[in-house]
């Protein structure tokens, strides 16, 4: 793991028990920096919260006002979801979710100090708890495997498959990032690991098809920082996207 990472992982920390004192019951490192590929240049540093009553809002929206200042500071994103503990005793999709913190939200939270993502339902908080569950790193608190049972198969594929939903259409506008998603989803749906994107890409160019090896080690490569100058047609993504889909779609339905 990157060492300069640790300072930001303690200061989040810090304002966490500061703020919530014993309402706090975990925290949790999940995403590519607990996985082992993480990219100081282009990876969010991603974060679970377990808390044990709701977030009272002027509660969150302090929290959401020293979280943009520590974001303002460095160079990576912060990813950040609360959740209350009771939600872990049935993970569900989607997932009741108290507060949630990224760049999308970031210049809102800025301009308005009253603003508070929260209070709704995130149909992607299943796949992260499920990741911070079975291959998280515990910053606060006791590992999550010690204290709630396993999150539940179907909520995580349902979670997973939401996440692509939209890939047909979408991977022309970030090819990287979906062709190594789709990856990762069905490397899940044919052999039950719960992977990071870089290594469903790992598994793609060893599994799939010949014509598509070069294109997710293109994406592959450009996720590592290795300097890539291979260039993918418009063609050649659609038509993978929907050779993935097909594929993934049939796993699903049989997994169903």
């Amino acid at each position: 793991m990157n060492i300069q990472v640790e300072p930001i992982l303690d200061r989040f920390t810090a304002i966490f028990k500061e703020e919530l004192k014993a309402d706090l019951a975990g925290i949790y490192l999940h995403g590519s920096l607990a996985m082992g590929c993480f990219n100081p240049v282009g990876s969010d540093i991603d974060i679970l919260v377990v808390i044990r009553t709701p977030l009272p809002h002027y509660r969150a929206a302090r929290i959401a006002q020293k979280l943009l200042s520590l974001r303002d500071e460095i160079a990576n994103g912060l990813e950040i979801s609360v959740i209350r503990e009771a939600v872990l005793a049935s993970v569900t999709c989607p997932t009741p979710c108290e507060l949630h913190f990224s760049d999308y939200h970031r210049e809102r939270y800025r301009v308005d100090a009253d603003y508070l993502c929260g209070g709704y339902e995130d149909a992607d908080l299943a796949s992260q708890i499920a990741v911070a569950y079975y291959r998280g790193r515990t910053l606060y608190g006791e590992p999550l495997a010690r204290q709630y049972p396993p999150v539940n198969p179907s909520a995580y594929l349902s979670s997973i498959l939401h996440d692509i939903a939209d890939a047909a259409a979408e991977i022309m506008d970030n090819p990287m990032y979906i062709t190594l998603n789709l990856c990762r989803v069905l490397y899940y749906l044919q052999e039950g690991k719960i992977a990071s994107k870089r290594e469903g890409g790992e598994w793609g160019t060893a599994s799939l098809p010949p014509e598509f090896k070069e294109l997710v080690q293109v994406c592959l490569n450009q996720y590592n920082g290795v300097p890539e100058d291979r260039q993918v047609q418009p063609g050649q993504w659609t038509a993978f996207a929907g050779y993935m889909l097909g594929v993934i779609d049939k796993k699903a339905a049989g997994d169903a």
